[in-house]
């Protein structure tokens, strides 16, 4: 690792092989605390490149405990994290909306490590208890549509590095690769991106896959659809920019999606929101990136269309009822 860190260091980079092999041996305990708190270092002062984004996911998914879902054809909405605006859990609350339209949604999520309450924070708040059996997992799907995959269950390698990212508490290349080593495989995702330099990198990468995609990010940093502003829209074949209103939506102010400082205050605002007694600006934050998954799964459907439907979730109770019945198979 010394000779990694010194070639680093002196801003050289690294091949897609000699990233995966760094992360394959990280994950075997083969490195110090030290030492991989000054490798993960690195990547907060550069940017970094395609070929050690390859390499590092390679590492994981070759890594992870996987888990065939295929039959159900899910979908994931996710996060990176990392964009330091510590909005409430909009992707966690989507992911129920979007359950509650028929869509299914294997969910991968983790604790918050540069934000307040992350989506297994504020899931295991409300009593969730994680699993990584198939059985559990396809029960849920059968009957909530939604099932959840806590990183840690699936990925050794978060094993080593989980208490030195908590104790960083900033962004890392572990932020970037979330949403891109979902155990399940999903062939459809959303993903927010915390930086239009992430986006281009990951439009790079899934183009290569095959899998059906958009990637989001607001142009005003945060990683998913804030309505704060203009928002940054890759997929196969579509680049495009989409104000607000093209969600037929308004515009909002960054005070209105802020998500409290507690777990126990954006568990609030999580419960009030599927309850219908959250503020007309939070219950449009999560129809706009709810709207956008419906979207991504159903392509033949028009943007304003997806929005109204999740909308409709919301107000009627389903996505509420569907969180209810999530929680009574998750316990």
């Amino acid at each position: 690792m010394k000779e990694i860190l010194n070639r680093l260091f002196e801003h050289q980079t690294l091949s897609k092989a000699e990233a995966t092999d760094i992360l394959k041996n990280l994950a075997l305990g083969q490195y110090n605390a030290a030492q991989i708190a000054s490798f993960l270092t690195v990547y907060m002062m550069r940017n970094i490149t395609v070929e050690e984004l390859e390499g590092f996911r390679e590492a994981m998914l070759s890594l992870c405990i996987a888990t065939d879902l295929s039959a159900y054809a899910p979908m994931d909405l996710c996060g990176t994290g990392g964009d330091g605006k510590n909005t409430f859990n909009i992707s966690t609350l989507s992911a129920f909306v979007v359950a509650a339209s028929g869509v299914k949604v294997a969910k991968h999520g983790n604790h918050g490590v540069s934000s307040v309450s992350g989506s297994s924070t504020v899931l295991e708040y409300f009593g969730v208890q994680f699993s990584a059996a198939r059985e559990d997992l396809e029960r849920s799907l059968e009957a909530t549509n939604l099932c959840f995959l806590h990183a840690p269950l699936f990925h050794p390698a978060m094993k080593n590095v989980g208490p030195i990212r908590r104790d960083l508490g900033v962004k890392t290349f572990f932020n970037m690769l979330g949403p891109m080593v979902n155990p399940a495989f999903p062939t459809t995702q959303l993903v927010g991106v915390f930086s239009l330099e992430l986006a281009r990198l990951y439009n790079y990468l899934y183009q290569r896959n095959p899998v059906h995609y958009l990637i989001v990010h607001a142009l005003d940093g945060y990683d998913e659809v804030s309505l704060t502003g203009e928002v940054k829209i890759l997929g196969r074949g579509r680049e495009e920019i989409l104000q607000p209103t093209d969600f037929g939506l308004s515009r909002l102010r960054p005070d209105e999606i802020y998500g409290g400082n507690s777990v126990a205050a954006s568990a609030r605002v999580f419960a009030a929101i599927l309850r219908g007694e959250g503020s007309l600006a939070q219950q449009a934050a999560v129809a706009a990136n709810a709207g956008l998954a419906i979207h991504c799964a159903h392509p033949e459907m028009g943007l304003e269309d997806c929005v109204g439907l999740a909308q409709e979730n919301l107000v009627s109770g389903k996505a509420l009822a569907t969180f209810e019945k999530f929680l009574a198979y998750n316990q």
